[in-house]
């Protein structure tokens, strides 16, 4: 590659540019052809709005008053950009947000391909989880200070060239902004410590997705995952990148479950699962919309011929068509719980029911309705 390699990273107020969010800070870092980092820029940048999660990124208001808007900053970073191959980590996350920018401006940034180290670390390093962290660790990279965009450039970088070999001939930007004579860069005053609390830890260890576009909506849902709380603009910024990617409501909802799923595998790793994580569970499933029961059991539930089995609560479906589906698999239905009871069927899993409470005290699992309609599936061999 004649001009080499422009490997971004940015920081931005939140996970769309379809919502109006900014970029707040972007690092460049150059490397060539025989992988030898030959430059680095950076600079915080005035998005002219408030800064989104700060407690992520950490960066302060007062740093990013005194910084350039991206209109300041343009002609300098087309300049870094152009002619070169872009690269990151997750590169569809800061193409969008980089051709939104430049868009504004009136300038399109063409990029009809790119490297994405996330998924160059899958296919070469044998990287299993997505994480810069995660591939930085496999792959022998030092790993600066998480969500600091040049640190997060030269990790990024450090792993383009671990891969370089294995990459053939991809487009170079092409971009054409005037640079301007009094263009000027801020750099953030300190670093920003990492994130310490559950889902943070357990995001490193997180698995890969079955395929890149279900990688990259996991790696921005990572993101607005980090305080544990998803606003309603944050469920539409990632229905906008579910929209970017070309993914259905039925494969979202699968990365959902899987997601779910992971981060109990990570929790059930020392063979418990303690009351703090037990809590972060639940709150993640109730805010992607999934069943959490079946993750907080330490064995997958299954139902073999002739199990008992309760329900409990207003169903979607009357209460007697699941009883006939039930038996009609070999289940047998009773109407109240006893410790030889397999399985409780509730309407709301967290029901406040006797039932519920009696399962409880006795360790059987609560399930939805919809959850054991797929172990009836299983049970049968059937497809509902």
């Amino acid at each position: 590659m004649d001009n080499g390699y422009a490997v971004v990273d940015v920081e931005t107020t939140g996970l769309s540019p379809g919502h109006h969010h900014r970029v707040i800070e972007v690092a460049v870092v150059h490397v060539d052809g025989s992988g030898r980092r030959t430059d680095e820029w950076c600079t915080l940048v005035n998005p002219r709005r408030d800064l989104g999660p700060q407690h992520v990124h950490g960066i302060s208001a007062a740093e990013v008053r005194r910084a350039p808007d991206f209109a300041g900053i343009a002609g300098e970073l087309a300049a870094r950009l152009s002619g070169r191959v872009l690269v990151a980590h997750n590169l569809s996350f800061d193409l969008r947000f980089l051709q939104a920018e430049f868009a504004r401006l009136g300038h399109e940034l063409v990029a009809d391909s790119g490297l994405c180290t996330m998924e160059l670390s899958g296919r070469f390093l044998g990287a299993s989880s997505r994480s810069l962290a995660a591939c930085c660790s496999v792959a022998n990279v030092p790993m600066g200070t998480a969500h600091s965009a040049l640190h997060d450039a030269r990790a990024s970088a450090g792993l383009l060239v671990r891969c370089l070999e294995h990459v053939g001939h991809v487009e170079p930007v092409r971009l054409e902004v005037p640079r301007t004579s009094n263009t000027y860069a801020v750099q953030r005053s300190s670093a920003h410590g990492p994130e310490q609390h559950f889902l943070a830890k357990l995001v490193q260890l997180l698995p890969r997705a079955e395929n890149s576009s279900g990688d990259e909506y996991l790696d921005v849902l990572d993101r607005a995952l980090l305080d544990r709380h998803l606003s309603p603009e944050e469920q539409s910024e990632l229905l906008d990148v579910a929209r970017a990617l070309d993914l259905g409501l039925p494969e979202i909802m699968e990365l959902h479950r899987g997601y779910l799923s992971a981060l109990a595998d990570a929790a059930w790793e020392d063979g418990r699962v303690t009351a703090d994580e037990e809590a972060d569970l639940r709150l993640v499933a109730a805010l992607l919309g999934v069943d959490v029961t079946e993750v907080l059991t330490s064995e997958p539930v299954r139902l073999n011929l002739g199990d008992l089995v309760v329900f409990t609560g207003e169903m979607r479906e009357p209460r007697d068509v699941w009883e006939r589906r039930a038996s009609s698999a070999g289940l047998t239905v009773k109407g109240g719980v006893t410790k030889r009871t397999a399985l409780v069927i509730a309407a709301d899993p967290d029901s406040l029911s006797g039932k519920a409470d009696k399962a409880r005290t006795y360790g059987i699992p609560i399930v939805s309705e919809d959850l054991f309609a797929g172990l009836l599936g299983e049970l049968t061999g059937s497809v509902r």
